[in-house]
């Protein structure tokens, strides 16, 4: 049975701690330029606060450096299986899409 890695948080927990709660000026400026908004950033403080390099978590992933690199820099897009592998096999946890209408 996995343990769930506690140290891993939500899309919705990040904005709240990182930009404030929903109705806050900066908080509703992100939402504003929600398209803008990149993954990248999530996978690069994650990867801080668990303490591992980008090589670290590249050979955990099954890639290169320069990939994990251009993923937080936002200079390329991850697929989904890449989010997924990162995720899982690099911080331990699981990955959930939600899709809303």
């Amino acid at each position: 049975m996995k343990t769930k890695n506690k140290k891993l948080i939500t899309l919705e927990q990040f904005k709240d701690k990182n930009y404030g709660k929903r109705g806050t000026k900066q908080r509703e400026e992100l939402e504003a330029g929600y398209d803008a908004f990149k993954i990248g950033a999530l996978i690069h403080d994650t990867r801080l606060e668990m303490g591992m390099t980008q090589e670290e978590l590249a050979e955990k992933v099954g890639t290169t450096k320069s990939y994990i690199s251009k993923i937080e820099n936002n200079l390329k897009e991850a697929r989904i299986s890449t989010l997924q592998k990162i995720v899982e096999l690099g911080f331990g946890g699981q990955l959930q899409l939600i899709v809303r209408f």
